[in-house]
């Protein structure tokens, strides 16, 4: 098995045909076709269906594998071309959209100051996304929703958010400003799966009250509940940093007293370990966070932002 057979293989995946793949990889069609078929015939299996150009269930799980090795090529490169004081090299960042919108802006910039050699890709998207992807090893690090009960991941607080509700303001919740999690069990909810650490939260609260909390529809993506909330299909609990004070719109914010934080945490694997670029956004990170995470309405940085660090993953 050679390393320009997983590369053909994974350029098919990522481009969706062979001369896609030739073309990406700088190279003929001929080219491709040849390494796929030696690695097929290694491995006894079918890894393309040669009428739509993609990949078998096979060949899905020798891609996974495979890209994990590239990466891990890559990654050799560039913690060899970072054991000087010049940290550079790629690293690639999972991050939720929430998140992303207040802190990427100021994230970036820094990062291209203090260690312009480092080229960072984002991926945006949900903890229930990013996590499996993290895991995987087709991202280095993600900045998602805590806790995280995985004991091959490192995981540490960054901020903790207030959780609230927000509603149209037609809808028969929207004179209220504050709101008991008794008197919201009620109402018909959005709100996200019951398989996510949001929900999970948002339940052991309403548990503590004595009550369950309906659901009109479980959306998975607090940008995506957010938004319907803002076209009036329903009342969310989504955390502050969906709802940033500029926003102006036909929605009301309501307080839930019950409700506790979210917290908002990095995660990497710890084996292998992280790249030195990795660990450099991390520290890029915590310095931003603790900033202008104070400037955002209803984020809360410090110590005292992690009343129950045991359900963080946070170290004693």
């Amino acid at each position: 098995m050679e390393l320009r057979q997983l590369a053909s293989l994974l350029a098919i995946a990522d481009h969706g045909s062979f001369s896609a793949a030739a073309k990406a990889l700088g190279t003929v069609q001929s080219n491709v076709s040849a390494h796929i078929s030696r690695l097929e015939k290694e491995l006894n299996t079918v890894l393309i269906d040669r009428p739509t150009g993609l990949l078998t269930e096979e060949g899905e799980a020798v891609a996974e594998r495979a890209r994990r090795i590239v990466h891990e090529l890559d990654d050799i490169q560039t913690d060899m071309k970072s054991r000087d004081n010049i940290v550079e090299g790629d690293t690639r960042l999972g991050v939720l959209g929430t998140t992303a919108r207040w802190l990427m802006p100021q994230l970036l910039p820094a990062i291209a100051r203090s260690y312009p050699g480092i080229h960072i890709v984002i991926h945006e998207g949900s903890s229930s996304s990013l996590i499996p992807r993290l895991q995987k090893g087709t991202i280095d690090a993600a900045i998602v929703h805590l806790p995280l009960d995985d004991p091959e991941i490192h995981v540490e607080p960054l901020f903790a958010e207030d959780l609230l509700l927000i509603a149209h303001s037609k809808h028969v919740l929207a004179s209220m400003k504050t709101i008991s999690l008794g008197e919201l069990a009620q109402y018909p909810l959005l709100l996200p799966p019951r398989s996510t650490a949001f929900r999970r939260i948002i339940d052991r609260a309403a548990a503590n009250k004595g009550v369950a909390l309906q659901a009109q529809a479980e959306i998975d993506g607090v940008r995506l509940l957010a938004s319907l909330a803002f076209e009036g299909f329903g009342a969310a609990i989504v955390p502050a940093s969906a709802v940033p004070g500029w926003l102006k719109g036909n929605f009301v914010r309501i307080t839930v007293p019950d409700l506790p934080r979210r917290v908002v945490g990095w995660a990497h694997r710890h084996r292998p370990q992280p790249t030195r670029p990795t660990m450099a956004v991390l520290e890029i990170a915590h310095a931003t966070i603790d900033k202008y995470g104070v400037r955002q309405p209803g984020v809360h940085v410090g110590q005292d932002a992690f009343p129950l660090a045991r359900n963080t993953g946070r170290r004693a």
